[in-house]
């Protein structure tokens, strides 16, 4: 089969039978400690291998595949490209923080695909690795020590982003950094100025004039935004809002940080998601699809703002696994990919033929409140009923999610806001099949609601 074709959707069946999978699962629970991700927890899934947009289990059930390891697989499974690529570096040397062949490469694709000046990259491992770094460059840069997230964002796990973090993720981890701060995102479903865009004129920008002059000790080094809140249910602001804020910032003397984890390499439609807004930032973090599923992260930044020091200095912005040989093949051949395979017009074409379906359902379903996307990142946000924004209670997302599992279709549907981000390979014939699963499911959930 070829990697982009999709089989024979009678190969998935309507109630799957999962009892190797849940076997190793209780296995593995014994050894492995808790906090785990819910859609692992929930589904108890035992992942035997993968081709192109379709997963396979241990007992042999085939999945469409709407989640991609929230958007990490952007080149899907079993790429032949990625394959041949990693098979032969892994062959040869895997590790090591010299120059390699395909780092050269990687940095020189980089450049020359890179958001406006953005030319110069570094390399990590993690997300809240590479957030860190960029940081850290913000206060070499502007030698300023505070820093703004904004409400729904998240860019991380490790104390030094925690603060930035705005929801109860947080809660209980406290003391958190000092000089941390978060203002409302431009969300305008739940505007918490009740207000309406566009006669709000950009308000939750101008409201952090007074939060920087009554919160702060006015040292702002960076805003850090994301341009589509993931886990926030792949909200999207409102055109122009990334565009107040690097004139805000610019303004008040700071940087303005995008993290493009989730947003860069196609997914959105757009090489990175800041060109919606016509926007270059002053530091862009990668990662997630730009590794194709290996563990790479890195900024971007232009030669003035990556030359400051103390992170300029040696050894001053490096990481051990950052931009080793197997991470450098592995982030080249899934970039090369997009570019040689047209994967960012994918994105757009087959994400708008999905919002388009989906946007349906908020007219045939009383539960769903609002749909939106941008390329192969779209979201659903559920709701009690029409009249009310409250969100759909836990046990009907959770049932929404269990249901597509069965049919065969894996997306991240447990909680009111449904994200979908599958691989950029995806084609629109897997798209609608898993589609008309969503819909089989949302019929039935309906029926469940209404009694």
């Amino acid at each position: 089969m070829n990697y982009r074709e999709t089989e024979n959707m009678e190969s998935f069946p309507a109630n799957i039978q999962r009892e190797k999978s849940t076997t190793l699962f209780e296995e593995e629970k014994g050894f492995i400690a808790p906090g785990l991700q819910t859609i692992s927890t929930l589904s108890k899934i035992a992942i035997e291998k993968g081709e192109g947009a379709i997963i396979e289990d241990v007992d042999g059930n085939k999945y469409i595949d709407f989640f991609a390891g929230v958007g990490v697989a952007s080149l899907g499974y079993n790429h032949p490209q990625y394959v041949k690529y990693m098979t032969e570096q892994l062959s040869k040397i895997h590790v090591g923080s010299f120059v390699s062949r395909n780092r050269v490469n990687l940095t020189k694709l980089l450049a020359e695909n890179a958001l406006g000046n953005l030319t110069r990259t570094q390399f990590y491992s993690s997300g809240a690795e590479a957030v860190e770094a960029a940081l850290r460059l913000a206060k070499s840069y502007t030698k300023k020590t505070e820093f703004l997230g904004f409400w729904g964002g998240f860019h991380g796990k490790t104390m030094g982003v925690l603060g930035l973090l705005g929801g109860p993720f947080k809660n209980n981890l406290g003391p958190l950094p000092v000089g941390t701060f978060s203002t409302p995102y431009a969300d305008c479903m739940h505007c918490p100025f009740k207000m309406d865009f566009p006669s709000c004129d950009f308000h939750c920008v101008k409201f952090i004039k007074d939060k920087i002059r009554y919160e702060t000790t006015n040292n702002i080094a960076a805003i850090v935004v994301e341009p589509i809140q993931g886990t926030n249910g792949n909200l999207i602001p409102p055109d122009g809002f990334l565009r107040e804020l690097k004139k805000l910032a610019k303004e008040i003397g700071a940087l303005l940080i995008a993290d493009e984890m989730i947003t860069g390499f196609g997914r959105t439609g757009k090489m990175f998601g800041c060109q919606h807004d016509n926007v270059v930032p002053d530091i862009i973090t990668i990662g997630k699809g730009f590794g194709g599923g290996y563990p790479i992260t890195g900024l971007m930044s232009n030669d003035e703002i990556i030359n400051a020091k103390p992170f300029a200095n040696p050894s001053g912005s490096s990481s051990s696994y950052g931009g080793n040989p197997l991470a450098s093949t592995a982030a080249y051949i899934t970039l090369k990919s997009i570019i040689d395979e047209g994967l960012v017009e994918n994105s757009a074409n087959v994400g708008a033929f999905m919002l388009e379906k989906f946007l349906a359902f908020k007219d045939k379903f009383s539960f769903v409140g609002d749909v939106r996307g941008k390329g192969l990142m779209v979201g659903l946000e559920l709701i009690k009923n029409k009249n009310s924004k409250e969100k759909l209670d836990k046990k009907y997302t959770q049932l929404i999610f269990q249901e597509c599992l069965k049919k065969g279709l894996i997306v991240m549907g447990y909680n009111p806001d449904i994200r979908i981000n599958p691989p950029l390979i995806i084609t629109k014939e897997q798209a609608e099949e898993g589609i008309k699963i969503m819909e089989e499911v949302f019929d039935y959930v309906e029926n469940t609601i209404t009694g």
